[in-house]
């Protein structure tokens, strides 16, 4: 919802409202300005020629008896006649009085009480008297809570149906942006088979994304299915002689005396049996990155292979002073290729034995977490450093004080590539001391 409420289609429909809103509102406020001056105007003008016609009168008795004819139907809340006589007397349905606040007209019926309201006036001295017209503004106060209403009933629907189309043209707009994003995530994630999916309703800047991000993507497979094939290739080519020279060494070996001629042997025979590992192990790791393996899916029990991992190695971490458990369900199922699982077991567990020192402690662990299983191997050795985190996966990368261990840096990798064929997400933790492998299987 926080992302609907920031996204740009939303954002532009809130610009647009307060514009049309702006817009709105001053033409509105012009408009009343306009009326009400015209308003005030024709009232001016009324007065004008009402004066005008009590000037016709010939004397000041013909003016009080038309005022007085004129005031006796006349509403005072709407119109006032006042004419004051050179004695004093007063004709007419009202009058006016002044005080500490200003000038009041007061009416001439019963009670003689001050009218409320605002009044336009015009008094002039006529035949040794004074006449004085004044009408209500209520007419032009009346116009002001019009002209709000107007407000609120042009404006209101249009801020709502203004903000409903924003509403779902940032849901629509969220929606093909989150199948872009989701694309991306799984190519950074490392499958470079995830493309963006348009639909007839895309929008032509979003169109162009999508097809830029599946280019990008069809760019980046070809080149590391191209780089993945050249070093399986190699490997395959060269495993063949690799393992004669082997054999020539070992038949070298059954000849030569003991001596430092039989230690060379020994030594040289060694590092062939490591480029022979290096080479199996790619080729490994180049079928797994193949996917057909998914064919030999099955249900495999991870408790308890992770349980015989656990005991084979448990005689190496006897010997090396280090101690190795299990703690997990009896029993805990997951789809997968169980030879595969189990290698990549291995590979964890063997990882921690290496890389920590005497006295180490390592737990390999299985659990659920919101009703998908976790496959845990926790250590207290040294662990990796956080910038090392995000490149420990590479192929042949190894950190710089593993260099002088066993190994050839394609461990992790065969294990990230095993739990992306088991739909599974790899992660590293800082145990604290220590490093914790997580990996995360999908809900059966």
């Amino acid at each position: 919802m926080r992302r609907l409420w920031r996204s740009m289609p939303l954002r532009l429909a809130l610009v647009l409202v307060v514009l049309f809103g702006t817009v709105s509102l001053l033409s509105l406020a012009a408009s009343y300005a306009f009326t009400r001056a015209a308003f005030e105007q024709a009232i001016r003008d009324d007065l004008a020629q009402d004066l005008a016609g009590f000037r016709a009168a010939p004397t000041a008795g013909a003016v009080a008896l038309l005022v007085q004819a004129e005031s006796e139907d006349t509403d005072p809340g709407r119109l006032v006649l006042s004419y004051v006589t050179r004695s004093g007397r007063i004709y007419g349905n009202g009058a006016v009085a002044r005080d500490d606040e200003g000038f009041h007209i007061i009416s001439l019926e019963e009670g003689r009480a001050t009218l409320d309201g605002e009044y336009l006036a015009l008094s002039a001295r006529l035949h040794g008297g004074r006449l004085t017209i004044a009408r209500s503004r209520a007419e032009i106060e009346a116009l002001r809570p019009v002209f709000f209403n107007i407000l609120w009933i042009s404006l209101l629907p249009t801020v709502l149906i203004a903000l409903s189309g924003g509403l779902i043209l940032a849901r629509r707009s969220e929606r093909h942006v989150e199948v872009v994003r989701r694309a991306l995530e799984k190519l950074s994630g490392g499958d470079l088979g995830a493309r963006v999916k348009t639909g007839p309703r895309w929008s032509d800047d979003l169109l162009g994304i999508g097809k830029a991000v599946n280019g990008m993507a069809e760019a980046q497979e070809r080149s590391v299915t191209a780089l993945r094939q050249v070093s399986s290739d190699i490997a395959h080519d060269l495993k063949t002689p690799v393992q004669r020279v082997s054999l020539r060494l070992e038949a070298l070996a059954q000849v030569v005396d003991d001596g430092e001629a039989a230690d060379l042997v020994a030594q040289t025979r060694e590092e062939v049996d490591g480029i022979a590992a290096v080479f199996q192990a790619l080729l490994q790791l180049a079928q797994v990155e193949n996917g057909a393996l998914k064919a030999q899916f099955a249900s495999v029990d991870l408790a308890d292979l992770c349980r015989t991992m656990v005991e084979v190695y448990e005689p190496t971490a006897a010997a090396r002073k280090q101690r190795l458990s299990f703690d997990g369900p009896d029993s805990l199922q997951v789809d997968g290729e169980k030879n595969l699982l189990g290698q990549m077991i291995a590979n964890l567990l063997e990882n921690a034995l290496r890389h920590t020192g005497e006295g180490a402690e390592i737990c390999a662990s299985l659990q659920y977490q919101y009703g998908r299983p976790v496959l845990l191997v926790r250590d207290n050795g040294p662990g990796i450093p956080a910038e090392e985190l995000g490149r420990v996966t590479q192929r042949l990368y190894r950190l710089d004080r593993s260099r002088n261990t066993a190994g050839n840096g394609l461990g992790l990798s065969l294990v990230e590539g095993v739990a992306r064929l088991h739909g599974a997400e790899l992660s590293f933790e800082d145990a604290q001391p220590g490093l914790c492998v997580r990996i995360q299987f999908p809900s059966a």
